[in-house]
């Protein structure tokens, strides 16, 4: 071959970039755990409502993390799942062979679902939707929670850290253990009793 043809060929081959790619586990391992606490979850709202989106997606923050879902769950949520009259109750509708339940709406959650009802108009089908009226999918808020957190706390995070920040909360309040696994909709109890292992709750009365 040729200088000329071998310039060619080099021109013409594909420049290799080496990138190194964070998997959610690899991320988890950086992190040394599993979930954001409470007071992360609450910056990631406070900085979410200064986006384009920033009513839904702080919105979406606060349910997924109150109530435990799963992101498949939160952009499933429809208006007739949620009871903003009287009751204030939200009917979760779970995944992955997990037990459906009915929780409490929070007060302030309440208050922020109606603002958002009202900016969009809407009182039926999908709760969280783009601006062109289509449902928020999995993979639009696992991107948006990744780079919002990745912003305000140094590194993206996965969805389900949300799920795991609601168990750990509740088990670090002295929610009852049975009342966890009722409200997450864990039909094993096993997978419920993992998350007193990511509080250390059980060690708390321990001395040295």
């Amino acid at each position: 071959m040729t200088d000329a043809a071998s310039s060619r060929v080099t021109r013409l081959r594909p420049a290799t970039e080496s990138r190194t790619v964070r998997t959610r586990s690899t991320n988890d391992a950086a992190r040394g755990r599993k979930h954001l606490t409470r007071d992360e979850v609450h910056r990631l709202i406070r900085a979410a409502k200064k986006g384009r989106q920033g009513q839904r997606d702080a919105l979406m923050i606060r349910l997924a993390f109150e109530h435990g879902l799963r992101v498949s769950e939160l952009v499933a949520l429809k208006w007739q799942h949620l009871d903003l009259a009287s009751g204030h109750t939200l009917t979760v509708q779970r995944a992955k062979g997990s037990l459906d339940g009915t929780h409490p709406l929070q007060g302030e959650t309440v208050r922020a679902l109606k603002r958002y009802q009202t900016a969009t108009h809407r009182h039926a089908g999908f709760v969280f939707v783009s601006e062109r009226g289509a449902p928020v999918s999995v993979a639009g808020f696992r991107k948006m929670l990744g780079r919002l957190s990745e912003h305000v706390l140094g590194m993206p995070w996965h969805p389900h850290a949300l799920r795991h920040a609601c168990g750990v909360h509740l088990i670090n309040s002295g929610t009852d253990i049975r009342t966890v696994q009722q409200y997450l909709g864990h039909a094993n109890i096993q997978n419920t009793v993992a998350y007193t292992a990511l509080s250390g709750r059980p060690f708390e009365r321990l001395t040295f």
